[in-house]
């Protein structure tokens, strides 16, 4: 599906940044689609774009609505739906990447039939997967895996995607998520499909490809959470990732949501999703650890790093404060030859 640009972020009346990250990675990836916010609250999140009612977004120039808030559970909030509705009758677009699906609110399906504009629910594609082969396919994968949920595995995998093309790599950044999705204008929202397919799902999204293409894969959820590690697993068998990398908030001390679920240590972790992923790829293993310092000093920024240096002896980076450098030089001095096939006459009869 297309969505057209501008887009007005709609922010609701959330005060919580982390329910607001479909709308502020939107606006860190691609802040050329980027035009306003469209907020319900004085208190509600600022991304510090200019705020907009719908029908001045639509005056402006913006023609899509992007709702860029995602709370547990994933459903429309019955506080947002006239705000919904003003922007329908603004003629905006609406685009969502929520579990509840826009289409399925018979007063907003209602207005956006005879306003004339589309419904955009891109967590719910159109089409069926088939189940997991468990076949090794060619070309080199890289997934990113979490000690917790929203700890950067999207921007982890942004930032390492980002510096393989900059250096004239073959790659691609492969969304798996609602945010994903909008920034990279397609991929699979992994937590949509049914259980049975979902490692399905994860292989065609990284299917066959040259040696030494990078396929770089959002990762979703977290083994050690107890609502989320199914999605974790299906992503590390389907993917048969070649590297992974663990990405972790070093301020954090139990699952987020769940203070009786403390976070496991980075060495729990690799251990966890290494084993997870050897099934379907023998050969996996952690190349780096990518930490969120956002908010933190340079001087805090820099002994984390360094603590989980210590820890792993693994390249410590933050996808935002340091790049992405160290661990695409790891990634092209130690895959050089990930792509192993397991069907040769496969590939020699072309």
């Amino acid at each position: 599906m297309q969505i057209e640009a501008p887009y007005l972020l709609f922010l609701g009346d959330t005060t919580h940044a982390l329910d607001a990250k479909t709308a502020s990675g939107i606006l860190d990836w691609r802040p050329d689609l980027c035009s306003g916010q469209c907020r319900l609250a004085a208190d509600a999140v600022d991304l510090g774009l200019p705020d907009f009612t719908p029908s001045e977004a639509a005056a402006a120039g913006m023609r899509t609505m992007v709702i860029g808030v995602a709370p547990f559970g994933g459903a429309i909030a019955p506080q947002w739906i006239e705000a919904i509705l003003a922007a329908i009758r603004a003629g905006l677009d609406i685009a969502s990447g929520m579990h509840s699906r826009l289409v399925d609110v018979p007063v907003i399906a209602a207005a956006a039939h005879e306003a004339g504009v589309r419904l955009l629910d891109v967590r719910h594609g159109t089409g069926g997967f088939d189940i997991a082969s468990g076949r090794k396919r060619m070309g080199c994968r890289l997934l990113t895996v979490g000690v917790d949920c929203a700890v950067g595995k999207k921007y982890a995998a942004l930032a390492i995607h980002r510096e393989l093309v900059r250096r004239g790599i073959a790659a691609d950044f492969r969304a798996t998520g609602q945010t994903g999705i909008f920034i990279a204008g397609g991929g699979v929202a992994i937590d949509a499909t049914i259980c049975d397919f979902t490692a399905g799902a994860a292989e065609s999204l990284s299917p066959d490809n040259a040696p030494d293409h990078w396929d770089v894969i959002e990762g979703q959820g977290s083994l050690f959470h107890p609502a989320y590690a199914g999605v974790s697993l299906a992503l590390l068998h389907g993917s048969q990732p070649d590297a992974l990398v663990v990405c972790h908030d070093p301020r954090r001390t139990h699952i987020d949501g769940y203070p009786d679920y403390p976070l496991p240590t980075l060495a729990a972790c690799i251990a966890a999703n290494e084993q997870a992923a050897r099934l379907t790829n023998p050969a996996a293993r952690v190349v780096a650890i990518a930490l969120n310092t956002q908010g933190m000093s340079e001087a805090e920024r820099h002994a984390a790093l360094a603590m989980a240096y210590g820890e792993t002896g693994l390249v410590a980076f933050d996808p935002i404060a340091t790049g992405a450098a160290a661990v695409v030089d790891a990634l092209l001095m130690d895959f050089s030859a990930c792509a192993v096939v397991a069907d040769p006459d496969r590939v020699a009869n072309g």
